[in-house]
């Protein structure tokens, strides 16, 4: 259609906001230039529909609302309860910031969503369709809850019985659409005007990007979105986003105080780096103190080049702390755990006992405190700390290192200097084992984990590379062996643990990656693909460049490994653990999958040596811009 023959119909269609505010992203409220409807355009034979040239609905101004905050992408399975919306977005809008992203699920839309926000620092757009909609979603929003990771979530639904047409709207409609989320989102509400509509947008936005970050739902309703504009004077707030929360000063200066006495400091990282300068921060106050940090890459909060950075073999997320005097935690998921243990499996009852050693001293910086709920028991157990500070630690550790450094005499830095030499070798040791590890099997087939992970980083270690899947699944190799020294290259967990997260995760984050010219890679198992597959299309149709390596172990093998574990407990057999666990017999095809949802791929790989060659292939196509998935047969774990 062309855009600049019909300049009254334009300007009488699209202009209606030229005098509005601007918001965050400094884009005007006055429309952006869009195609002009053709009131030309005739129904299709049988349609009822009618045809105006004149209507200004809602959705207009609504899209001008979500313009202004600034997203790059919308992720959303077709639903007609947002039809306005899209309409507008892409007629109205240009499909322009947003872009509009097609999803096969919602629980996909949302795990792209949530990888993207880990690489960009800030939420992608999503939508949801009515109830059916929400539960398809409602596992993907929970891992971003339990992960701390914005989501911007627009819910579309029929309020008013009148505006229902039919079976689908009805039983697609609910009283209170956000209810089935509201434990584990950080905020909603369901505008009941487009000046209402405006105010809450931009009210979720600057919710959702104040530490802890989390979810939050608006609901569109459908006659909001496609009834004709009747309010005067709109506008939409301009958006003033929340500095984080900072450690009050005294108790900042309480823990530089314990941190400097302590002879064998420990730092646990947690979800510490919201962004690139999280980092930073963490890496200056590891020198000021040298002092262990043992990174549960929850993020990507310290670079694994560094001579403090302690490495804990496969189990990341639960580092040694027994030779500790003082525990430092910031932001860890489960703080408790890493201080205490408890019986496994294999034991009747339950017992727990410390970890750390007597009279250890414990300080726990963090603002999950600000948020908590009762009803989802993401909080973990109740951990017992000398000091306990609330406030994001990214933010609070600044001024920590800077009264650190007050607080040192030339006697205690002289200690400390000598301290640091000895983590740097204890580390340094630990490191070199996991090497001597990895080598184990080398030759095996199927492929080691080990080999199949270093087989990948020979092939990208000298690109501008992101793990944008998680490793824990493939004993946390990459984590152990590869180099990570940017907040970029590893995007951490799934929050919640809840399966199918991953493959769409990666795909958002190459998403994010795409723009800054970075080699994504992934890592996927294959019981989480399984989830959602769709999400393959996703990322061939909208040419995301992405090379999966498949974890394919045949298995859902952690639940294997429980039921061999209560089997021998039992005194049974542990053989039939496979039963309602395998995924062979026959095997899957990954490969094939791949293809048909328009992927280069290659595979199944069993030959330890046709790994190399076949990851040098399929990198040769993620660099002309074209997904690439490789089926690799692997060892267990």
């Amino acid at each position: 259609m062309d855009q600049t023959t019909d300049k009254t119909r334009k300007s009488d269609r699209r202009g209606f906001l030229k005098n509005a505010a601007t918001g965050a992203a400094g884009l005007a409220a006055t429309g952006p230039i869009a195609m002009a409807q053709q009131a030309t355009l005739k129904p299709e034979t049988g349609s009822n529909a009618e045809v105006t040239s004149n209507q200004k609905p809602g959705s207009d101004f609504m899209t001008d609302v979500l313009k202004s905050l600034g997203f790059e992408y919308c992720a959303a399975n077709p639903g007609s309860a947002f039809r306005g919306l899209q309409e507008s977005f892409i007629n109205y809008g240009g499909n322009k910031s947003p872009e509009w992203i097609t999803c096969c699920h919602e629980e996909s839309s949302v795990a792209m969503a949530h990888g993207y926000a880990k690489i960009e620092g800030k939420p992608m757009l999503i939508m949801a369709h009515g109830t059916v909609g929400l539960q398809h979603a409602s596992m993907a929003i929970y891992n971003a809850y339990c992960d701390r990771v914005p989501v911007y979530i627009v819910l579309g639904n029929i309020l008013d019985a009148n505006f229902r047409r039919g079976n689908a709207e009805w039983v697609h409609s609910v009283q209170d659409a956000a209810a089935m989320v509201r434990d584990y989102t950080k905020w909603d509400d369901a505008p009941v005007s487009l000046s209402h509509f405006a105010e809450s947008a931009v009210r979720a936005y600057k919710i959702a990007m104040t530490p802890p970050n989390e979810p939050v739902v608006i609901v569109a309703d459908g006659v909001l979105q496609e009834e004709p504009i009747t309010e005067k004077h709109l506008r939409i707030p301009k958006l003033v986003t929340t500095a984080p929360p900072i450690g009050e000063t005294s108790a900042v200066m309480a823990a530089a105080k314990m941190l400097v006495a302590a002879e064998n400091p420990v730092i646990v990282a947690g979800r510490v780096a919201r962004t690139p300068q999280g980092m930073k921060n963490l890496v200056e106050l590891a020198d000021v103190l040298q002092c262990k940090v043992m990174d549960t890459r929850m993020r990507m909060n310290f670079p694994s080049t560094h001579p403090m950075y302690g490495s804990n073999g496969a189990v990341i997320a639960y580092p040694n702390v027994s030779d500790a005097d003082l525990v430092l935690g910031l932001e860890v998921q489960d703080f408790w755990g890493i201080l205490n243990k408890m019986t496994g499996l294999n034991k009747f009852g339950m017992e727990t006992e410390p970890k750390t050693k007597p009279g250890t001293k414990v300080i726990t910086i963090s603002a999950i405190e600000l948020n908590h709920k009762s009803n989802y028991q993401d909080f973990f157990r109740y951990v017992e700390s000398d000091l306990a500070i609330t406030g994001d630690p990214e933010a609070t550790l600044p001024e920590l290192t800077e009264a650190v450094k007050k607080l040192l005499t030339a006697d205690r830095r002289i200690a400390i200097e000598a301290r640091g030499k000895k983590v740097a070798e204890l580390n340094r040791q630990a490191h070199q084992r996991d090497r001597e590890l990895a080598a184990v099997g080398w030759d095996a087939s199927p492929i080691s984990t080990a080999r199949m992970a270093q087989e990948l980083y020979a092939q990208i270690k000298n690109e501008d590379w992101s793990l944008v899947g998680n490793d824990r699944f493939a004993s946390s190799w990459p984590t152990r062996l590869w180099k990570f020294d940017k907040h970029y290259q590893y995007i951490g967990t799934q929050g919640g643990a809840g399966i199918g997260y991953n493959m769409p995760a990666a795909v958002g984050a190459a998403l994010a990656n795409k723009k800054h010219g970075r080699l994504s890679v992934n890592i996927q198992c294959d019981g989480d693909l399984n989830y959602a597959p769709g999400v393959l299309w996703t990322a061939s149709h909208h040419n995301i460049p992405l090379l999966t390596v498949m974890h394919n172990n045949r298995a859902y093998h952690e639940e294997r490994m429980f039921l061999a574990l209560l089997a021998a407990k039992y005194d049974r057999d542990p053989s039939t653990s496979n039963i309602g666990t395998e995924l062979d017999g026959p095997a899957i095809d990954y490969a094939s999958i791949a293809k048909g949802y328009g992927q280069y791929a290659e595979g199944p790989i069993s030959n330890p040596n046709e790994l190399g060659p076949a990851i040098k292939r399929a990198l040769e196509q993620v660099k002309k811009g074209r997904p690439a998935l490789l089926d690799v047969v692997t060892q267990p774990r």
